[in-house]
């Protein structure tokens, strides 16, 4: 073994050393000197080792969160349709509390050898974890494209939705009316989308509403995804006088309808709510919700199609892609309460 080591490490004009790593498809290996090293097997008629042959025909992970925010089954369901339209089998990976961890799902995708892997909100999201694992999948190499989460440093297309950009058109959206105490509802900050947020949250209140930044603090409330952390952080913001809210998700907006008709306020009437996603149903809710739409369709396309061209080794370029949200109106917004007696008292 060790002769053969010597041949190929010669052939190939590296160390044995580097050649064992190769062998063993281990990370740390820049990626022309693992196909040179590769070469350099053919050349000598030797057999690639099983790990190293062509990766099954077609398996895509697909790593998603849990399907419980019917936003997640909408991106699933674009990329698995796109995948299996540009000759890919999606492999669905999705989490739930207490669960199969990202990482556990990532060890079963690599041992069935997939072609590459789409990360939908993963731990790219979160400021807090460690990304040394993504930069350990791109050294094997394997391509991964990651949506709605940025990570400086990391060498892959990034396929995000703008944030910043729908809070402030949320804030617009809601001065345009005649609020001012306009509060925010969204989760964790340690996650990258919420920083985005809060961040054109805070720059429309003081730039639309006058507020000033001092004085934002209490209109912010950081809570749980979901219905029940909407509800909670709605409810402290109402105590506050807020008149309407920009909410992080449409279950979080959910939650503050139900927080606002438990303190006897009628939607939109005694509160305006927007949400963030317009995921599926949310035309139907009572009342029908206005919120910041995530152009989901056109995401997913073009994530698939960066992975297809780094798979196919056209390699997309590595930078973050971000769409425009879209400002959905429907029923769960109106005229400010006190904007609303004016315009009443006027036409007396």
């Amino acid at each position: 073994m060790r002769a053969r080591l010597s041949d190929i490490a010669q052939q190939a004009e590296v160390s044995e050393a580097t050649v064992s790593r190769v062998l063993n498809d281990r990370p740390g290996v820049a990626p022309e000197t693992r196909q040179a090293v590769l070469t350099a097997l053919d050349v000598l008629g030797y057999e690639r080792p099983a790990r190293l042959r062509k990766r099954s025909a077609g398996l895509v992970g697909l790593v998603v969160p849990e399907l419980d925010n019917p936003i997640f089954p909408a991106f699933a369901q674009v990329i698995e349709s796109t995948l299996a339209q540009s000759g890919f089998t999606p492999v669905l990976c999705t989490q739930t509390a207490g669960g199969v961890t990202e990482d556990e799902y990532v060890e079963m995708l690599l041992d069935r050898q997939v072609s590459g892997i789409v990360f939908v909100s993963g731990l790219h999201a979160d400021t807090a974890a460690n990304h040394d694992r993504y930069r350990a999948l791109l050294a094997r190499p394997l391509p991964v494209v990651m949506i709605n989460g940025y990570v400086p440093g990391i060498g892959a297309p990034f396929v995000s939705c703008d944030d910043r950009e729908a809070a402030e058109l949320a804030v617009a959206h809601l001065v345009a009316l005649g609020h001012r105490r306009i509060g925010l509802i969204t989760g964790p900050d340690r996650f990258v989308p919420v920083q985005r947020k809060v961040a054109g949250w805070r720059s429309a209140m003081t730039r639309l509403a006058g507020v000033a930044e001092a004085d934002l603090g209490p209109l912010a409330e950081l809570s749980l995804f979901g219905v029940e952390g909407g509800e909670a952080a709605a409810g402290r913001l109402l105590d506050r006088g807020v008149t309407g809210v920009v909410c992080g998700s449409d279950l979080m907006a959910l939650g503050a309808i139900r927080a606002a008709r438990q303190r006897g306020l009628d939607v939109p009437e005694g509160l305006s709510v927007v949400g963030y996603d317009d995921s599926p149903l949310m035309a139907f809710t009572d009342p029908p919700l206005t919120t910041m739409r995530q152009p989901v369709t056109a995401m997913a396309v073009a994530a698939v199609r960066a992975l297809v061209d780094e798979i196919n080794g056209h390699g997309a370029p590595h930078s973050e892609y971000l769409f425009r949200p879209e400002l959905v109106v429907r029923g769960s917004t109106a005229v400010a309460p006190s904007a609303a007696r004016l315009s009443y008292a006027r036409s007396a």
